[in-house]
């Protein structure tokens, strides 16, 4: 690490001086097209809108920024997109400011604007509106009992990672001509149409930067500015139409193509993938060049601090299941080449060094390691893992390869697997994996059939096989609604620039979201298995095996939430073991049904001809799933929080140390979690202090490695810190914490949140 310039200090202070604000720019500007295309086709009105945007949009240069490009005039405002949903947006106008998360300030000249022009004219015509018109009631009783969760009905989908290796070694132009010969063969084709719209709007785009950077520098009084706003102007003209030449150029219009696409969908998680493997030749030849390599570390923070500048506005709902604004620039470092090498390079160690002079919640870095990764890659991880930002994440090639293999997936792609969003595996340039389509409560249902049956299972295999009837029925639902989502993204937000960017769409001459992907999955998730485990051992061992209690008798202390049964509940919490522990008894008790889970969902189909793959992961949602369901016999009172993550152990449960909550995860076949899946481990700072905490820290994760776990992350922050924290804020602006698949900064997280950090089991090795 070094010592951090001014400028990098300036522009950090930049993002946090004032309050998040609600920008309706992009709002007024879509709406404004949408009127004027009435009757046209919907991708090609959506196209226009995007243009229009692109074209008209304000835009500015910061002092002291050498990577031009942003969402919003203003620093880490929330953008509207009233065309997925305008009615959570009215109903907030007057709280978005004093929500419990997330909050954003809203003029009073803005929500004028809001009630009286954007909610008029998007109100009955919104995707929103079209879902639940297609939603049978099936769909409906199973999202009101909160068995299911539908996402991604009120916003864009996102949770995609382009292909920008292509755009960086071909150019702009060269994808604009391409689009333009397709266009030729297929002149009623109107996928191209828009795609070539979009593409030139792109552009002009980067060409207004241009020109700004260009007009800024006339008026600059300060030499060494003015040759920075120059050389921005250069690049921006240049990579407009060219591809670059050079690191610097790389990372421009690496960006530029960023902030162009979410323009045009507003979603969460378009993410970098294996950054460090398509930007390294134009590292790697700059530095053989002659390039500084202090100024190739100053572009890398710029661009960093660039990422932390967008945030995602969500409904207070949302916001409870992905609160801190995890807008997912996740970046994947090391694993494997195609050809099965070892793919850790310079840029790799680089990029690990800038974001400790950062330290902020993104890039959301993850490390992939296997048994090739060097031992001083692995030593570089930890240090930034000791940092105490709970970044980067570490992903298992040795588990999550073979697992795409399972999937389809050719072994030279299954080799590239990147990371969207938080935890979601995905295949770069050439996956639309609607990663986040759907929650599905596991627990709920173990709930709703005890309750349907008022406990009359005669044994524990005729019980499971209830549950495993019901966990049928309902993942039947959430493909049903999955699917219908799916249809109306089709019909309603199809995403033509995006698709030019993801391999096979413009072959197809389809727009991703009809199926132009090469590989086309759905990911929905299995949410509750530690509480599962816990509370099924719980009835095999206390109802079936001891008979210290009937089923019914159970069933009738749930119901009242264990009123007048406290010393129940304590006995069921402290008497039994629990998952977390490497106790086979209990760990296989949620294994099976996550396994089930599993297999029931991979037998179904996506209308884009691909297919339902699971994963197990909470991001925050497993406080409002939490919500949902009622006490259950692990000792959980009704509505108290599930276990964090997606495969941890409910908070405070695993009382064996570190490598037993290992040994517990792996009993879970991981090769069937394709989608994705979440551990987190907290551990005391001093765990990692000094070469024998690297030592010791390198042997836990290669264990995590050889026992065959997807994911792992960290919390290095005492409990104390945390809750020093929550008594005073003010001094603690810059403590970024983990959270589930991303981190974000505690104090901007709401106490339900932050006091499950900190309740988290705090781990010695």
């Amino acid at each position: 690490m070094c010592t951090v310039s001014e400028r990098i200090k300036n522009l950090k202070e930049l993002l946090f001086k004032n309050k998040r604000e609600i920008s309706l720019e992009r709002a007024r500007l879509y709406t404004e097209s949408y009127k004027n295309t009435e009757g046209q086709p919907a991708i090609l009105r959506r196209a226009k809108a995007t243009a229009h945007i692109l074209n008209n949009v304000q835009i500015v240069i910061n002092d002291g920024e050498l990577i031009a490009g942003g969402r919003t005039v203003k620093p880490r405002s929330g953008i509207a997109s009233p065309e997925m949903s305008p009615y959570w947006i009215y109903d907030e106008l007057d709280t978005l400011a004093t929500r419990p998360q997330d909050q954003f300030y809203i003029s009073e000249e803005d929500k004028e604007f809001f009630r009286n022009e954007l909610f008029p004219f998007w109100k009955d015509k919104s995707l929103k509106d079209l879902v639940n018109s297609r939603l049978p009631n099936n769909v409906k009783n199973a999202q009101k009992q909160r068995i299911i969760k539908l996402n991604q009905t009120d916003k864009g989908q996102g949770h995609i990672i382009p292909s920008f290796d292509k755009v960086l070694n071909k150019g702009l132009g060269y994808m604009i001509d391409e689009v333009k010969e397709k266009m030729k063969k297929n002149p009623n084709n109107n996928f191209y149409k828009a795609a070539l719209i979009t593409l030139e709007a792109t552009q002009n785009h980067i060409e207004r930067y241009g020109k700004l950077a260009r007009d800024m520098a006339l008026n600059e009084k300060n030499q060494n500015r003015k040759k920075e706003l120059l050389e921005i102007s250069r690049i921006s003209y240049k990579i407009s139409k060219y591809k670059p030449d050079t690191f610097y150029e790389a990372l421009q219009l690496f960006w530029y193509i960023n902030i162009a696409l979410q323009y045009e969908s507003n979603a969460s998680s378009i993410s970098p993938g294996r950054f460090d493997q398509y930007m390294y030749p134009f590292y790697k030849k700059d530095i053989e060049n002659g390039l500084d390599i202090e100024f190739a570390k100053e572009l890398l923070r710029c661009l960093w601090l660039k990422m932390n500048d967008v945030v995602l506005l969500r409904s207070q709902e949302s916001a409870k299941y992905f609160a801190g604004f995890p807008t997912g620039y996740t970046i994947i470092l090391g694993g494997l080449d195609r050809n099965g090498r070892d793919a850790v390079n310079e840029l790799s160690y680089l990029i690990l060094d800038t974001y400790g002079d950062i330290k902020l919640p993104q890039p959301n870095l993850g490390v992939r390691i296997n048994e090739k990764t060097p031992r001083e890659f692995l030593i570089k991880t930890i240090e930034t893992i000791r940092l105490g930002t709970g970044i980067p994440q570490v992903f298992n090639d040795e588990v999550i390869i073979p697992a795409y293999l399972n999937r389809g997936v050719s072994l030279e792609d299954a080799r590239d697997y990147a990371v969207v969003g938080c935890v979601e595996l995905s295949i770069p340039g050439k996956t639309y994996g609607l990663h986040d389509i759907a929650l599905f409560n596991l627990l709920k249902v173990m709930e709703v059939t005890l309750k349907e049956s008022n406990g009359n299972f005669n044994s524990y295999n005729e019980l499971i096989n209830a549950i495993k009837k019901n966990i049928n029925k309902y993942v039947k639902d959430m493909i049903e609604g999955s699917n219908v989502v799916d249809q109306a993204h089709r019909e309603f937000a199809p995403t033509p620039l995006l698709s030019c960017f993801v391999e096979n769409a413009l072959k197809t001459g389809m727009d991703i979201t009809s199926g132009g992907a090469k590989y086309n999955f759905s990911g929905v998730q299995g949410i509750g298995v530690a509480n599962l485990s816990d509370s099924l051992y719980i009835i095999k061992k206390a109802v079936f095996e001891d008979k210290e209690i009937t089923l019914p008798e159970l069933v009738k202390i749930l119901n009242n939430n264990y009123k007048d049964n406290e010393i129940i509940r304590q006995k069921f919490i402290n008497k039994y073991p629990k998952y977390g522990n490497d106790i086979d008894d209990v760990d296989y008790c949620g294994s099976e049904i996550l396994s089930h889970y599993c297999k029931e969902v991979e037998k179904y189909k996506n209308i884009r001809g691909g297919f339902f793959q699971p994963g197990s992961y909470t991001v925050s949602a497993h406080i409002p799933l939490g919500e949902a369901v009622g006490a259950t016999p692990d000792g959980r009172l009704s509505g108290e929080q599930l276990a964090d993550g997606g495969l941890s152990p409910m908070v405070g449960m695993d009382k064996n140390g570190p490598t037993a909550v290992l040994k517990s995860v792996s009993k879970i076949d991981t090769y069937l979690i394709s989608n994705g899946s979440l551990l987190n481990v907290k551990f005391n700072p001093s765990v990692l202090e000094g070469i024998e905490g690297i030592r010791k820290f390198i042997g836990f994760l290669q264990s995590f490695m050889r026992l065959k776990l997807q994911h792992i992350q960290f919390n290095i922050v005492s409990a104390e810190t945390l809750r020093d924290a929550q008594k005073h804020p003010e001094k603690y602006k810059n403590l970024v914490v983990r959270v589930a698949g991303y981190s974000a900064i505690f104090i901007e997280l709401n106490k339900s949140i932050q006091d499950d950090i900190i309740n988290r089991t705090e781990h010695i090795l």
